[in-house]
């Protein structure tokens, strides 16, 4: 492949370009070549009409008998394709007098122009950019579809969350479905694309259909090379025309490194342009760096000299979360530093807790002063969760005794566009010079961790209004519209990937995903409404330094956790260790996981159930001693204390 070189302007810079296209291949290649691309356009699908459509007919005597209340048509083709297979056994003006007698939303510009051909106007028009998102938030505005009938005009595969969008607000769809993709008649260019793919000779690799990457896989697959196609796929930039397009991307397993906005083709072009060379470096720089950790046989010990100068590389906790043998097992304290320490209540009669989270050299104090006293084996940043939340235009208090509380939550899809995106973390400089004033004050051989709330769990936030038992809310606008639950975790995920960026490159060697409200979840659920997203934010952060992920509530989610990604995982007290490890994988590195509330026990029960944790770990690398939680308010200072003790005592080899 090209060289990567540093871009200024929007243009591809000489990169190579693959593209799936269908009808449009050369206006496609143009646009590529105009940005400065070098384009290989390959025609991956063909739309054939289906044959004899009886239900197409079926549905055209429903609609002329007054049995369908509305017609929604999602494509132009679809929408000439169903006049001229059923004209013929209906009539053409008595079919088209039906669909005008009916009101008709049209989701963008191709069925407004299609209808036009046939001289008529949709009644209600899906502006831009045209999702199934914006075609549900037209008819909520516009015609609430309760107890209505409606006729869905598909493409060759409807999303089924619009389906499912439509079910949920009470209407019964009749789906309409009139012509099929099929893989194009000569497979030869596609099948080029695909060697050149493979030799690495591309760059980026452009979708316009979420049906191309199915043809795509099934031809590589007829040549032998879907695992070869899938493994080059982490190194080149992966670019979708829009959601429906990225849901399929990330169904079959494959990276989305650029979503259009909006949908559009010569957007889409521009915009891949824009970023290709920024996001193609960072593919580059990610693949390498986990070749070279794949080199580096860290459970024998083997050396890795990329990071020799390194005063913190053989930090115990550092060596723990990269898997290595230490003499004896790191520890540290989620909530190390908080109200159980007289220290920090002191602190905190003087001022409230979110003018002490925008204080960095109070919040170096109270974990300097945690860290003194208890001897763990790294600290965490002083913060909170909720911060990241007001410049993305929440409006967060902290109430006394009642907690955080956001004023103003989303609560229907159309409050989603309220969320702003966190275009810097110039709003948030005050956690950012928390680690810079943290890792100042800390002794040079202890590493500071880094860490940010999950996008679920600051999903759950915004959308509550506060702290929830049922969730019920959150689930409410997750299950009816993915659509806009699938903005609002997309905007969090990058959000939070910039947050814990900054914070790595202000000085945290470590950084912590707390997903503290996920274990409301299911298996299913996870892997549909949430994997996707952690694996988005996750791969974006920056190389060398290691992430724990968190999510606290369910032991089921624990392999879909691991799966999400993540270099050390955390674990909850609601699960052995020793099943929880064989869940993640022993090539993983955990941390945990002694029940919060022990503490409160008296110390030789204390010490009791720290050996069990330490005997489940079998002394094997890559365990970091944590509680399954945070320490609660109630537990005795000197108990905290003591457990460090005890770890340092027990597990030394």
């Amino acid at each position: 492949m090209n060289e990567i070189r540093e871009n200024n302007r929007a243009d591809f810079g000489g990169l190579v370009v693959a593209a799936m296209e269908s009808r449009r291949a050369e206006e496609f290649a143009t646009l590529i070549r105009k940005s400065g691309g070098v384009p290989h356009v390959s025609p991956s699908m063909r739309e054939t009409p289906l044959e004899d459509n009886r239900a197409a007919v079926e549905f055209a005597h429903r609609l002329i008998g007054g049995e369908i209340d509305a017609m929604i048509l999602l494509t132009g083709v679809g929408t000439e394709q169903f006049v001229s297979q059923v004209e013929r056994h209906v009539g053409r003006e008595r079919l088209l007098n039906a669909i005008s007698d009916v009101p008709t939303l049209a989701r963008g510009p191709k069925p407004v122009a299609a209808l036009s051909r046939l001289g008529l106007r949709p009644t209600m028009r899906a502006p831009e950019p045209n999702t199934w998102r914006e075609v549900l938030e037209t008819l909520d505005r516009e015609m609430p579809v309760a107890n209505m009938r409606l006729g869905l005009q598909e493409y060759g595969v409807t999303n089924p969350s619009l389906v499912a969008g439509l079910e949920a607000r009470g209407a019964q769809v009749d789906r309409l479905r009139v012509y099929q993709w099929d893989l194009p008649e000569d497979t030869a260019p596609l099948e080029a694309n695909i060697h050149r793919l493979i030799d690495e000779s591309i760059d980026v690799l452009m979708f316009t259909s979420a049906q191309q990457i199915d043809h795509l896989l099934a031809v590589a697959g007829k040549m032998e090379l879907a695992g070869a196609l899938r493994s080059v796929l982490e190194r080149v930039v992966v670019a979708s025309i829009g959601p429906t397009t990225s849901e399929r991307l990330r169904a079959s397993d494959l990276p989305v490194d650029l979503e259009a906005s909006p949908p559009k083709m010569g957007q889409f072009v521009r915009q891949t342009a824009e970023q290709a060379m920024g996001l193609l470096r960072r593919k580059r720089t990610l693949s390498q760096s986990a070749m070279a950790r794949q080199r580096v046989d860290v459970r024998t010990g083997g050396e890795d000299t990329a990071d020799a100068n390194d005063p913190l590389r053989d930090a115990p906790f550092l060596r723990a979360c990269r898997g290595e043998p230490t003499d004896f097992t790191p520890v540290w304290l989620m909530r190390q530093a908080g109200r159980y320490m007289p220290e920090y209540r002191e602190v905190r009669a003087k001022t409230s807790f979110l003018e002490l989270c925008k204080n960095p050299a109070l919040c170096s104090e109270v974990m300097c002063t945690a860290v003194d006293f208890l001897g763990v084996d790294a600290a965490i940043i002083f913060s909170d969760l909720l911060p990241i939340l007001e410049p993305m235009g929440m409006e967060l208090e902290f109430a006394p005794g009642d907690g955080p509380v956001i004023h103003n939550p989303v609560r229907e899809s159309t409050d989603v566009d309220r969320l702003l995106d966190l275009d810097s973390v110039d709003s948030l400089h005050f956690v950012v010079e928390t680690v810079r004033q943290t890792r100042a004050d800390l002794p040079s051989h202890l590493p500071l961790i880094g860490f940010a709330g999950a996008p679920f769990t600051l999903a759950s936030y915004a959308i509550e209004g506060g702290s929830s038992r049922n969730y019920l809310h959150t689930k409410t606008l997750m299950y009816r519209d993915e659509g806009a639950w699938r903005t609002l975790m997309q905007r969090f995920a990058r959000a939070v990937t910039l947050y814990l960026n900054a914070q790595i490159a202000a000085g945290a060697q470590a950084v912590q995903l707390f997903d503290s409200w996920v274990g409301c979840l299911g298996p299913e659920d996870y892997k549909r409404f949430v994997l996707p997203y952690v694996r988005e934010l996750i791969d974006g952060l920056t190389p060398g330094a290691p992430v724990i992920h968190f999510g606290a509530g369910n032991p089921k989610l624990l392999p879909l956790i691991a799966e999400a990604g993540g270099d050390v995982i955390g674990i909850d007290w609601r699960v052995s260790l020793a099943d929880a490890w064989q869940n993640v994988g022993h090539d993983r590195s955990v941390q945990g996981n002694l029940d919060p509330i022990s503490l409160l026990a008296p110390v030789e029960e204390i010490r009791q159930r720290t050996a069990s944790v330490l005997d489940q770990a079998e002394g094997r690398p890559g365990h970091i001693f944590n509680l399954g939680h945070g320490i609660v308010p109630q537990t005795p200072p000197d108990h905290a204390k003591a457990l460090v003790d005890m770890v340092h005592e027990l597990s030394t080899r």
